[in-house]
């Protein structure tokens, strides 16, 4: 076995949740399965990288919906004690006046060679902290403004802190994945320099220029919305009571809190020498969000290993063996005969049959074309743009060819809308039941993920453009031979050729147009996805092989952490283990 890095490291990796199995609840949804798939990454490449989050012992939520689509928060716990190694190592930080002890667990995440990435999640419930401050880390982004502030000042404070307690003494380079981490860099300017009594009265000359220049030459971060309402904001008043006089002095000369409120992107924007959005289209908006600031883009990518089906990992095990040394080798699916392409698809289509009777009791027909739908339930991602004329829909699945529909994904807890949206999709699948079978499976999970992205035929994706950043879920059903027909937005603006890797919705050119985009998904539905599906089987096994040949060996997380390597970490040859 490989030497773990966990004292070597030259990458720290913060983010506030990380997705590494269903069975660990400590991710929401896209960002965390995302930072999931970097580690994984990194430990395949042995990159030297350590990663920071917290360890949410009541998790996000489990969701259960009601007969009416009601959304259902029950809370997902689970006990780092039976699951993750404790370690000896202790911090404190000053919140709110006065000092929080914290402890990390370490989660051990392998890579194909043996080189190990540490995962260490931070937990406040110690019995000599205050009440309050043992729950600190227990929900992932619950409570209120307070509670929010006070755990990311203990993810980028008091993550910073234990990397040093546990000794890893040659950190590089500090990855913020989004802004709940941004608080770190106000830890490495106390560490270049603060005034003596941090908390106390500000040295107004703190942080000079130089000290900013120098933890900007360390940082890097990465932002994931094109939404201004995803980006943290806490008012000035309360950051005062949570960091205290000098700290907040300090993010006021840097230019963190414009409008009287401390904004966590632009501290991380402020204090980061690289900054990249996660797609090309991403970049754009994002300079266009924070002009002036040099946004670059790293388009994310997918772990191989972790969201191929079983069915075809055989498949390429026999065909392309390669793949599993090196991901790009998937560009040669382009030869693998279409029969066994069909035969692995259908193989990945009964496991999640399988599961929609287990859940459901109702069996879909592996006959009739499949469209699949699964992500955060927010507003802007429409998932009942298809039943915006549901008369259409029957027309063509009477007349063109039968379909049936798998809708997935929560709705953050405070999100009505999200909610309401639910409840629409949950409406139409009750008016459609006789006609069109429509199931809105609860739960959706990194399990369940894995299962909807490889068995469903088509993966439909409505963002309003152009708030898509990427779309992580496409590339996963792209891996998997399963052609997206979606909004050209995030992703798949790169990934989209057409007829060729899936379909475009609406018109890449303008802004979402609700009646144009559903006009178009119907078009395309009508007279190109459903006539080759039912009339030319090979031609639509030829887009399967097509969407992994050039899309499953591009959107992959190996490329994603080549990029970060090069260009964010600057890593050379003599920092990075060879995992080969």
């Amino acid at each position: 076995m490989a030497e773990p890095a966990e004292v070597g490291a030259s990458i720290a990796y913060f983010s506030m949740e990380v997705g590494i199995e269903s069975s660990v609840p400590t991710y929401a949804g896209g960002l965390g399965v995302l930072a999931g798939d970097t580690l994984r990454a990194a430990a395949d490449l042995g990159i030297p990288m350590a990663a920071i989050s917290l360890v949410h012992r009541k998790g996000y939520f489990r969701q259960r919906l009601s007969e009416a689509g009601e959304q259902i928060e029950v809370a997902d716990e689970w006990s780092p004690e039976s699951r993750l190694e404790p370690l000896a190592a202790r911090v404190g930080i000053d919140i709110e006046g006065h000092r929080v002890q914290i402890r990390a667990w370490l989660m051990r995440v392998r890579g194909r060679t043996g080189f190990e990435v540490p995962l260490y999640l931070l937990d406040t419930n110690l019995p000599e902290n205050e009440p309050a401050d043992r729950e600190l880390t227990d929900r992932l982004y619950g409570g209120d403004e307070r509670y929010r502030l006070a755990q990311e000042a203990v993810l980028g404070l008091g993550g910073v802190a234990m990397l040093e307690a546990i000794g890893h003494t040659r950190i590089r380079v500090y990855h913020l994945n989004e802004g709940h981490s941004a608080l770190l860099a106000l830890r490495l300017l106390e560490i270049g320099g603060s005034p003596a009594e941090v908390g106390g009265s500000s040295a107004e000359d703190w942080p000079a220029p130089a000290d900013v220049e120098a933890v900007r030459r360390r940082c890097v971060f990465t932002t994931h919305t094109p939404v201004p309402a995803g980006h943290d904001r806490f008012p000035i008043a309360l950051v005062r009571e949570v960091l205290g006089e000098a700290r907040t002095d300090a993010l006021e000369r840097i230019g963190c809190c414009p409008a009287g409120e401390l904004n966590m992107t632009h501290l991380a924007l402020q204090l980061s020498g690289f900054l990249n959005g996660v797609a090309m289209r991403h970049r754009q908006v994002s300079r266009g969000m924070f002009p002036g600031y040099p946004v670059d883009s790293i388009t994310n990518g997918v772990h191989v290993g972790t969201w191929l089906a079983p069915s075809f990992q055989a498949l390429f095990d026999r065909e392309i063996p390669e793949w599993r040394r090196e991901a790009f080798n998937l560009r040669y699916a382009v030869g693998v005969p279409l029969a066994d392409i069909r035969h692995a698809h259908e193989q990945a289509q009964r496991a999640l049959f399988d599961e929609v009777e287990r859940q459901t009791g109702r069996r879909f027909d592996p006959a009739v074309l499949t469209l699949g739908f699964a992500r955060r339930a927010a507003p802007y991602k429409r998932a009942d743009l298809l039943f915006s004329d549901v008369d259409r829909l029957l027309h063509i699945d009477r007349e063109v060819g039968a379909l049936q529909v798998l809708y997935a994904g929560k709705a953050h807890p405070r999100d009505d809308r999200g909610k309401i949206i639910i409840q629409r999709v949950i409406e139409a699948a009750h008016t459609l039941a006789d006609r069109v079978p429509i199931v809105y499976l609860e739960d959706y999970d990194m399990a369940l993920a894995a299962k909807l992205c490889a068995g469903v035929d088509v993966w439909l994706n409505t963002p309003l453009r152009p708030q898509e950043a990427s779309g992580t879920s496409g590339m996963k059903a792209a891996l998997n031979g399963v052609p997206s027909l979606s909004v050209i937005d995030g992703w798949w603006v790169e990934g989209h050729v057409e007829g060729v890797t899936g379909w475009a919705i609406g018109d890449a050119a303008a802004d979402s147009d609700p009646a144009r985009d559903a006009g178009s998904l119907y078009d395309k539905l009508e007279h190109e996805i459903a006539p080759m599906y039912y009339g030319r089987p090979d031609a639509f096994a030829q887009v399967m092989r097509s969407a992994i040949a050039l899309n499953g060996s591009f959107f992959h997380s190996e490329r994603m952490l080549f990029q970060y390597a090069r260009h964010a970490y600057q890593l050379t040859p003599a920092h990075t283990v060879q995992a080969q």
